[in-house]
């Protein structure tokens, strides 16, 4: 059902294999499930028209959605500190993924984008009390296999002058629907000749990309920021973790684009494409030039055995 990216595709780190069951998928839209054409909310929508919204993205593994717990607690944090009420439970909202990844036949090899939205507005203004009718949910579960070409070749980046902004304008650990800060760093970096974005903290420290988390490796040692101005990554908690009890020297710190350069490896975490190599930034090559170094294949190895160890503590605790 997949099929191969041409090599002059561009490369991002959600690229995926193209499967035409895609073409015909059923998504979850506010109750119902509904062809991917009729999929629709209202112009009157506050995430459609302010961006007013939170959002994940989830793997399906074997019929459980790996690290359910982690992503419903930043969900619900996050819902939580802008005053968005879910009206739902993390129980609930795992039905509505189970019931939209049944309707597609699918049990694994497939990624969820659940999006909630402060709802539908009785007037074209900004003011939150005008969203009157509770919120919007929708989920788009898609057959999904990382992009060979990728993982394998990796990602080039290149830094740009968009930033990652001060937890008081907007604090970059909401996963919100407002997205324009890294949208303009994506075109940034495109326009750079590069596939993402590279982006600094306000101080000038390598944060994150403009879809990722960063993570360097500099003589056997595991680096990233300080997690002040990232998103506060499923994933990228995941590899600190393993890289701890792995006994691999992993350091959340300020670094800047000196010590990026000079890595041994780079790579990006995420809950699409778990770690994805860098091959370069900003026209440096990095380690060996393309692909997984050794660090980052190892931490590969150890995230597979912990999503497979998830998913079996859920499936007992499921009964």
């Amino acid at each position: 059902m997949t099929t191969p990216q041409p090599e002059t595709a561009p490369r991002t780190t959600h690229d995926a294999e193209a499967d035409a069951r895609n073409r015909d998928i059923l998504i979850y839209v506010d109750g119902d499930l509904v062809h991917r054409d009729e999929a629709k909310v209202s112009v009157y929508d506050s995430g459609f028209m302010l961006g007013d919204g939170m959002w994940e993205g989830m793997r399906l593994y074997d019929g459980e959605w790996a690290f359910f717990d982690a992503h419903m607690d930043r969900l619900f944090n996050s819902c939580k500190a802008v005053a968005l009420e879910i009206g739902k439970t993390p129980e609930e909202i795992r039905a509505i993924l189970d019931r939209t990844a049944a309707a597609n036949g699918m049990t694994g090899d497939a990624h969820c984008r659940l999006m909630i939205t402060r709802g539908r507005k009785a007037k074209p203004f900004q003011h939150p009390g005008l969203s009157k009718w509770g919120p919007t949910i929708v989920a788009i579960v898609e057959h999904s296999v990382p992009s060979e070409r990728v993982q394998g070749t990796g990602i080039r980046l290149a830094s740009v002058p968009q930033v990652r902004g001060l937890p008081h304008s907007q604090d970059p650990k909401f996963n919100s629907h407002s997205k324009l800060n890294c949208v303009i760093a994506c075109l940034q970096a495109e326009q750079a000749g590069a596939d993402e974005a590279l982006m600094l903290d306000p101080h000038g420290f390598v944060n994150t990309t403009n879809a990722c988390n960063f993570f360097i490796v500099r003589r056997g040692e595991v680096w990233t920021s300080t997690g002040d101005y990232c998103m506060n990554g499923v994933t990228r908690a995941n590899v600190i973790t393993l890289c701890r009890e792995a006994g691999i020297p992993v350091f959340e710190k300020n670094f800047s684009l000196y010590e990026a350069y000079g890595a041994d490896e780079a790579f990006l975490t995420g809950t699409f494409g778990a770690q994805t190599p860098v091959a370069e930034i900003d026209g440096r090559v990095i380690g060996a030039g393309g692909g997984a170094g050794p660090v980052t294949r190892r931490l590969r190895a150890l995230y597979k055995a912990m999503v497979a160890q998830n998913v079996a503590e859920q499936k007992a605790r499921r009964g």
